[in-house]
């Protein structure tokens, strides 16, 4: 490691406690010059603080959350949708707090006028910052080492970050460990690519004695083990894999946040629901609802309640693909609201009927499934949950995540779940709505999500 990598993190960190001390800063402007004079019974010098420190504490969350701090890791439009959401919802939060400490209603104006501000600071900052970072930490030369198959497909997906990846060399563990390993020390970084079991421990364990940052496709397995529980009963480690899925009491709490979250959800989006209906009707006199077989947990069928997106044809929906980029059968109402995911809404009556979850796998199409099935006999792992309206997989994949990415996704969820990573996808889900990639539809030649070698 050079002298200069050491630093990368403590950069990272030392520039978003500046922008998070110009954000409280601006509010505590606006707390002082604004809101205090407004008070009936205004607060002490401690009592104030107390009060712009909340907001640097709320306001650190949600950009914790979101994801808004990993200025060297994310694409620079996702730090900044992460840092603009952030500030929205802390100064929302912050809103409801100012009439709290009121007992009566104030004025919103100021804080619309700080977010606006806020983000005229924000985008100019992470760019500023983004730069000096590029110019520092340049792309690390790195080179992949597969095993049977060609690593192309990754290869392809790496090469899309250029900015903090570059992919110099692809090799096959086959050309041996004597002309291997000396070769692997000509590069910043290795990636393991779908490598047999034996082999990759070996390179590994090689990289880890010579200090080479590795990278590593991991297996189904290997996503068991991170879930698993330390044992320390003996002097021999155990990792326990209890490969059940949730617990009872997870499951009754996880059910009490899905009937509350739904609930809310209905109430505050039953205007738009009744806006999209109205708008679809309109278009075509065609049905407003669309209905599907889906699988769940323990693999229950139920049907999947949608706002209708494409075109009614003679033939039903059940014997049509998956939707395809450019597809023709998506309406222009439907373009609107499958992009930003307002056609999923009526779901949220399939988690308070107990169907789905907010939070899990997504809900997949029965005839999908079973074929993903037939090939990736492990993507029924994915239904030791239920089904969720956002989850893991819709987070950080995408529409044409293939099916073994997605198992993989899932069971990550599934083996770390808690109430917090609950809470975490949900917020992160509304950067989705930003995000064209994750709503495309698989390439036209294509039937599935499955990837031919």
């Amino acid at each position: 490691m050079s002298k200069r990598e050491q630093y990368k993190h403590l950069l990272n960190g030392f520039s978003n406690f500046i922008l998070l001390a110009i954000q409280t800063t601006v509010f505590g402007y606006i707390w002082y010059h604004i809101y205090v004079p407004k008070l009936k019974d205004p607060f002490w010098n401690r009592g104030n603080w107390a009060v712009i420190g909340m907001y640097f504490l709320v306001l650190f969350f949600f950009n914790r959350v979101l994801g808004a701090y990993r200025m060297g890791y994310l694409r620079i439009t996702d730090i900044c949708i992460s840092q603009i959401l952030a500030s929205i919802c802390a100064n929302v939060v912050e809103y409801f707090q100012i009439c709290m400490i009121a007992n009566d209603y104030m004025k919103i104006e100021p804080l619309l006028i700080m977010t606006v501000i806020e983000v005229m600071v924000i985008v100019p900052f992470v760019y500023a910052v983004r730069f000096i970072y590029v110019r520092l930490y340049p792309p690390r030369k790195m080179i992949v080492v597969y095993g049977h198959y060609s690593p192309d497909y990754l290869i392809d997906k790496i090469n899309t970050r250029k900015d903090k990846y570059n992919i110099c060399a692809s090799v096959s563990y086959e050309i041996g460990y004597q002309k291997l390993y000396p070769l692997l020390k000509e590069y910043n970084a290795v990636v393991l690519c779908d490598l047999p079991a034996k082999a990759r421990n070996l390179i590994m364990k090689y990289c880890y004695q010579e200090g080479i940052r590795t990278y590593v496709t991991p297996k189904i397995s290997d996503l068991l083990l991170r879930g698993a529980d330390d044992i320390h009963l003996f002097d021999t480690p155990l990792l326990l894999s209890r490969n059940q899925g949730l617990s009872i009491d997870e499951r009754f709490f996880k059910r009490i946040e899905d009937i509350v979250i739904s609930v809310l959800g209905i109430i505050i989006t039953s205007p738009v629901m009744l806006a999209i209906a109205v708008a679809i009707k309109a278009y075509d006199g065609g049905p407003v609802f669309y209905t599907q077989k889906r699988y769940t947990r323990d693999q229950k069928v139920f049907d999947i309640l949608k706002f209708r997106s494409m075109t009614v044809h003679e033939e039903s929906f059940e014997k049509t693909e998956i939707t395809q980029k450019g597809d023709r059968r998506v309406t222009p109402v439907g373009k609107i609201i499958r992009r930003t995911h307002l056609d999923e809404l009526p779901q949220l009556f399939n988690i308070l009927k107990g169907e789905m979850s907010v939070v899990g796998p997504r809900a997949e199409w029965v005839n999908t499934a079973d074929r993903y099935t037939e090939v990736v006999p492990e993507f029924i792992f994915r239904l030791k949950v239920k089904a969720g309206l956002t989850g893991y997989a819709q987070v950080y994949g995408k529409y044409t995540t293939t099916p073994y990415d997605k198992v993989k996704l899932d069971i990550t969820y599934i083996e770390n779940y808690s109430i917090w990573l609950d809470i975490k996808l949900i917020l992160q889900t509304v950067k989705i709505l930003f995000d064209k990639e994750k709503t495309e539809g698989v390439e036209k030649e294509q039937k599935t999500a499955m990837r031919e070698e």
